[in-house]
């Protein structure tokens, strides 16, 4: 592969690329170009890789390798303008398949064709130093390669080759972590986007708490609130408030209730219990009192230590969301939770929130979260996801007062709630 050739403007390979893209958008690529030609010694001509990593903003071995697959692993430190175009096309404007093959080749960082363990540590190390630049961010027990192996734990390397005795990853492994990993799959899927473009997979939620709280005790890191919201919409990403801490307001659910009451948005719920596991889930409706799961699609699962993955609706059942309060009957169990079928949650906390269970369930696909079925909680804590006022202004002139208060009125009914308050 090191001997092709930089394709011309009557290579077919660039003659189809461009149809990918409107001629404001050739022009617009040509212009970027002609920018970082110009910053180079090759009298415009071509891109070396020192200025196209330092404007796409990734250097070492990853920005290596997407200089060597833009360049068709020419070797010869030259990218051109077919070159750009040819890639863009197939990396921004291909098929699925297409897109997703040109990022699996993007993380053999070592070009041996395989994708192994050290491929993907590396790759993670550079998305938290170099592109997230979130290194040493936080004073933490956990050391940076501890956080970076719980994303490596989603993995898996099924594929083996040759005399090896690690087992590599096969693209259906890949796909797998994609899936569970949605905020890697995005990052990776949007690194030749303009710098200043709000690329998809880069932003972290600033997290808010009260200066008298000591910021150790937060089990919600930079690393994993950038995991969380890969699975999350663009608005959803501003800002998130601590509601709740166990540490600060004690176990109490009335006390968790009371806290989070005042907060209309979605909340992201994340529990440590005694062995040391810590996992959770987003809330898309508020939590309150029914008789019944509720809820909706947008609810998910995760796990974020030993292991990192996000667990979304199958679509399997609408179980979704529980929250059951003072109620009398042993088949409905008082307590907050989510997925799979009364009294086997995919995770539940009961009301005195001093202990619980997780298990396998098909209304998230997600596995038991803990190292066994029973948990006993050791911190709890809940944030209010604060979504983008925009937003909020769009969705108020979509119909008049009386409007939206029939759709409201019949969602209810929907629900068998629309005389609860009657």
């Amino acid at each position: 592969m090191g001997n092709a050739q930089s394709p011309s403007n009557n290579d077919p390979r660039y003659v189809s690329a461009t149809r990918a893209f409107t001629q404001k958008e050739l022009e617009d690529l040509r212009s970027l170009f002609n920018n970082l030609a110009n910053q180079s010694q090759s009298n415009g001509k071509y891109i070396p890789p020192s200025v196209f990593q330092s404007y796409f903003g990734f250097h070492g071995p990853l920005g290596e390798r997407m200089f060597d697959l833009v360049t068709q692993e020419r070797k010869d430190q030259r990218l051109t303008f077919e070159d750009l175009v040819v890639a863009k096309a197939t990396y921004e404007k291909g098929t699925k398949d297409e897109i997703e093959e040109f990022i699996f080749r993007l993380l053999d960082v070592s070009g041996d064709n395989f994708v192994g363990r050290s491929d993907l540590e590396t790759v993670m190390i550079a998305i938290f130093n170099d592109i997230l630049r979130i290194k040493g961010s936080d004073d933490r027990s956990s050391s940076h390669e501890d956080i970076v192996n719980i994303f490596l734990n989603a993995a898996n390397f099924s594929k083996h080759d040759g005399g090896g005795t690690e087992g590599t990853m096969s693209f259906e492994d890949f796909r797998s972590w994609c899936t569970h990993l949605p905020s890697v799959r995005k990052l990776l899927g949007s690194l030749l986007l303009p710098p200043d473009s709000g690329r998809p997979g880069y932003q972290i939620p600033k997290l808010l708490t009260s200066k008298a709280i000591d910021s150790n005790i937060i089990l919600l890191r930079k690393e994993y609130t950038w995991h969380i919201g890969g699975a999350l919409s663009h608005q959803d990403l501003e800002d998130w408030n601590l509601l709740y801490h166990s540490s600060v307001n004690g176990l109490s659910f009335n006390t968790f209730l009371g806290n989070i009451s005042n907060h209309a948005g979605p909340t992201v719920l994340i529990i440590k219990d005694k062995e040391g596991y810590i996992y959770g889930g987003y809330a898309s409706q508020p939590w309150e009192r029914h008789a019944d799961f509720y809820g909706d699609l947008k609810c998910f699962l995760f796990q974020l230590n030993p292991v990192a993955s996000i667990f979304r609706p199958t679509g399997a059942n609408n179980n979704l969301q529980w929250c059951a309060i003072n109620f009398s009957s042993e088949d409905i169990p008082n307590g907050i939770g989510f997925g799979g079928r009364v009294n086997h949650l995919g995770l539940f906390i009961s009301a005195n929130f001093d202990q619980g269970h997780t298990f396998s369930c098909t209304t998230f696909g997600s596995p038991c979260l803990s190292k066994t079925n029973r948990i006993l909680p050791e911190v709890i804590e809940c944030w209010g996801v604060t979504q983008d006022a925009t937003q909020d202004k769009n969705d108020a002139v979509k119909g008049t007062i009386l409007e939206r208060f029939k759709e409201d009125r019949n969602m209810l009914k929907m629900v068998g709630l629309a005389n609860s308050s009657e």
